[in-house]
């Protein structure tokens, strides 16, 4: 997380590079655990749409799993830090607790800690184990409404609500919806709603999203690159339970020793489309849909170091390392470096351009061109 917040550039492409917005090692990426087929009353695309909006929870708590195998080259291991490369790759746990939309918590759980994010009335904490540090802020009187699930910061989706409302703010006439087959997802009889694209610059070939039957909440989000079968990111529940949770969830004491910042309240980001669009100078989207491609320019030339970086600051990228190891392209557009995955494709410049986008090179090229 403290990537985003610390490199402009990757914040704003980065979410969006990673499956249109929605998108978050080693072995490849199989669906969970398959359960028989339940056999439930049919529901038309349209009905289960308007179960999404119209949904009420007033509690939840469980075990979210995310997996990912987006097919990145292991030179992107060469981010100081591995937050990117923790983001879009491996698999992850994390435990998430939902009481109503003032009282929320999400941790993230590793080998190597635990970093948790919890909103208790007007307060807000982020914590992380590895260096014992917490961060603190209250909120102002303009409060944003919350979902089951969902962070009280911006970050990438945590849970299966998160990237099922990113995935459905995507719907429009480039997209067929349609229901797939019925399945079962932590215990819960689940409808499923396939969203594809009829954009052929597109590398997705399918979003699915499970939904409890009952509660109408979102249980499992996978990600289809085209040509493939197997998801290259999924996240779902492996447990969830529907009662409110003890409010001693919501309670934090930072531990003895821990180092407490405390933060002003700050303007919530905008999404990274919605914010290209809106003058962001750094950032511009060009297209609509899913063949949208977001144009940036480097911070900074390759191989200058920062300046005025913060004390404690990860060191910046060994960049000639980073792009020497990306196959070099040329074309009437120019030339540059070429970083593709299974779900996204970015573009460096010899110019100084970033593009980015859940789309083919070609696409890349065009945009480049223009």
């Amino acid at each position: 997380m403290s990537v985003l917040r610390s490199r402009p550039v990757l914040r704003w492409l980065v979410p969006a590079a990673a499956g249109v917005v929605v998108i978050g090692g080693g072995a490849a990426v199989g669906t969970f655990a398959a359960e028989a087929e339940p056999s439930l009353p049919p529901r038309t695309a349209a009905q289960l749409l308007v179960d999404l909006q119209t949904s009420q929870l007033e509690g939840l708590s469980g075990t979210v799993v995310q997996r990912a195998d987006l097919g990145l080259p292991p030179l992107v291991g060469l981010i100081p830090g591995n937050d990117l490369t923790t983001l879009l790759t491996g698999t992850h746990t994390l435990r998430v607790w939902y009481s109503g939309p003032d009282r929320q918590r999400v941790a993230l759980l590793d080998t190597l800690g635990e970093q948790d994010v919890i909103r208790n009335g007007r307060d807000v904490w982020t914590w992380e184990s590895r260096g014992n540090t917490a961060r603190h802020r209250t909120l102002g009187d303009a409060r944003t409404t919350g979902k089951p699930g969902h962070a009280a910061t911006p970050s990438l989706p945590a849970t299966p609500q998160e990237a099922a409302d990113l995935a459905l703010g995507a719907i429009d006439p480039s997209t067929e919806v349609s229901v797939g087959r019925s399945a079962t997802v932590a215990g819960r009889d689940a409808y499923e709603l396939v969203l594809q694209p009829r954009d052929s610059d597109s590398l997705v070939h399918q979003l699915r999203i499970a939904i409890d039957a009952k509660q109408h909440v979102p249980l499992r989000f996978e990600v289809l690159a085209k040509g493939s079968d197997q998801p290259a990111f999924e996240m779902a529940f492996t447990q969830v339970d529907y009662r409110h949770p003890d409010a001693d969830q919501f309670a934090f004491n930072p531990p003895p020793g821990a180092t407490v910042t405390e933060e002003t309240e700050k303007t919530a980001e905008k999404p990274p489309a919605q914010a290209a669009r809106g003058g962001n100078p750094q950032v511009r989207a060009v297209g609509e849909g899913w063949a949208t491609v977001l144009v940036a320019r480097l911070d900074e030339t390759p191989g200058r170091a920062a300046a005025g970086a913060p004390a404690g600051a990860a060191p910046p990228a060994d960049v000639s390392k980073l792009l020497g190891g990306l196959p070099a392209v040329s074309g009437d557009w120019g030339s540059g470096r070429l970083l593709t995955s299974k779900l996204f494709s970015v573009l460096l410049t010899d110019d100084g351009r970033v593009l980015a986008g859940a789309v083919t090179p070609e696409r890349l090229y065009q945009v480049a061109r223009g």
